[in-house]
């Protein structure tokens, strides 16, 4: 797959929804350590929301419309903390594909610098406080250096998703600064954030997404 095309973007929302399906489980009782256990509920939620949306536009809408819906179901469906964050990911992440009719390299690393900065900027977050910027903050960044390099969509994706497992370990080693899991501290020291998880799981999709078509 060289590029992404309006018709995949609804294939893939429907992939990531039967993804979060899966994990709903997973990411309840992993949010269940040091939060208040809704992320596997919140994202289930607002994914399927969002593919069942998108798939009602259709292709004639165009990436950038499809995401706005998108991110406007998730933030109508989902109105968590998690939720919103996600929301305002694909919602900026829509302005910064405004004109484009595929998604190549370029186009993907332009998604990903403003779905990060969005979620940034909404949640207040920076690298190092345990959440899924930390996971987004290099990805972003990878995708910009795989696009300089003139590199495909498959293996810029691939080189993306594995910054985005590297990363979601790496928190394993911090202090929790935002939401419920703050108020633990130190007892969050050996748990990978759950909202970092959900990040490394949408590249990794997107990734599988994109090698299989």
């Amino acid at each position: 797959m060289d590029a992404i095309t309006a018709a995949d973007l609804i294939r893939l929302f429907d992939a990531w929804k039967q993804l979060f399906a899966e994990q709903r489980e997973f990411l309840i009782a992993l949010d269940g350590k040091v939060g208040d256990s809704d992320l596997g509920i919140t994202m289930a939620k607002s994914f399927a929301a969002a593919a069942d949306a998108v798939a009602a536009e259709g292709e004639a809408a165009g990436i950038a419309k499809l995401l706005r819906t998108a991110g406007a179901t998730m933030a109508r469906t989902a109105p968590s903390t998690m939720g919103t964050l996600t929301a305002t990911g694909f919602l900026r992440a829509s302005k910064a594909v405004e004109t484009a009719t595929s998604l190549g390299t370029p186009e993907m690393a332009a998604f990903w610098v403003a779905y990060h900065d969005g979620i940034a900027e909404r949640g207040k977050a920076k690298v190092g406080d345990k959440t899924i910027v930390d996971v987004l903050d290099p990805v972003a960044r990878t995708l910009e250096e795989q696009a300089a390099d003139g590199v495909s969509l498959v293996s810029a994706l691939a080189a993306a998703a594995a910054v985005a497992e590297d990363a979601l370990e790496k928190t394993k080693t911090m202090v929790a600064q935002h939401g419920k899991a703050a108020a633990f501290q130190e007892k969050t020291i050996g748990l990978q954030d759950a909202g970092a998880t959900v990040g490394a799981l949408i590249l990794r999709e997107l990734s599988n997404f994109a090698t299989t078509r």
